[in-house]
């Protein structure tokens, strides 16, 4: 076997083990595809696009900083530095989303266990456990939630790949970028879709008829702990 081909077997692994490792790479879209009421197709959507943002940052970032002959030390201080902006970034929307969470509760959750005449006008008259797609009518939060999920995963680093691609453009082998890049791309954003592919079916085989609502505080709460190992456990 030879040293390219160990290379690319390499980054195959790599991509795999490092998307196993870190459950913000797939946490944050099972559960939200729970609480937002995502298909099934969309849910997987999402997350190739949120992976291929994901890889193409560190791909264009490893690219660049070869062609411009920044040494991998100063890469990889860089690609931390991402890790860092990210590990916050998902704080903050761990946080917004759980703020969010409770606000739903308060309004869906808490209204719908009192009697008619104690309940707002705007309930009054409906069912006691309101359906998921009746909760969610006229809430635009989810439409910006893939948004601000792909602006996370862009910023978010690829430390592995990196010296990976030192190698192969240190012997001038564009060919070879390229096979890495693909190969570690294809490996991490397949890994992603396939975990997240399991817990989605996972979450579909519990009954919660008539709880939906709190799985936006639940969502919110799972974003925030994979923010904070991401920040502090080095996840």
């Amino acid at each position: 076997m030879n040293e390219m081909s160990v290379l690319v077997l390499s980054a195959a692994t790599l991509g795999m083990v490092h998307t196993l490792l870190g459950p913000d790479h797939y946490l944050p879209f099972i559960v939200l595809s729970k609480a937002r009421n995502w298909s099934r197709p969309k849910t997987m959507w999402i997350t190739f696009i949120a992976g291929l943002g994901h890889v193409s940052g560190s791909v264009i970032l490893g690219v660049i900083g070869i062609a411009m002959g920044i040494s991998l030390s100063k890469l990889e201080a860089f690609e931390a530095n991402r890790g860092s902006l990210v590990g916050w970034m998902l704080i903050a929307f761990g946080l917004l989303y759980t703020a969010y969470g409770i606000y739903k509760y308060i309004k869906k959750g808490a209204h719908v266990h009192l009697p008619a005449f104690l309940r707002p006008k705007s309930l009054r008259g409906k069912h006691m456990h309101l359906d998921m797609q009746e909760l969610e009518k006229e809430d635009t939060a989810g439409k910006l939630t893939p948004w601000i999920l792909f602006l996370i995963f862009v910023f978010g680093p690829c430390e592995v790949l990196i010296p990976m691609l030192i190698f192969p453009a240190a012997n001038h082998s564009a060919m070879g970028v390229l096979m890495v890049a693909l190969v570690f791309g294809v490996a991490t954003i397949g890994t992603m879709m396939a975990v997240v592919y399991l817990g989605y079916k996972g979450f579909s085989l519990l009954s919660l008829k008539g709880r939906e609502y709190q799985f936006h505080l639940l969502a919110g709460m799972v974003i925030l702990v994979a923010g904070a190992g991401m920040q502090f456990m080095g996840w």
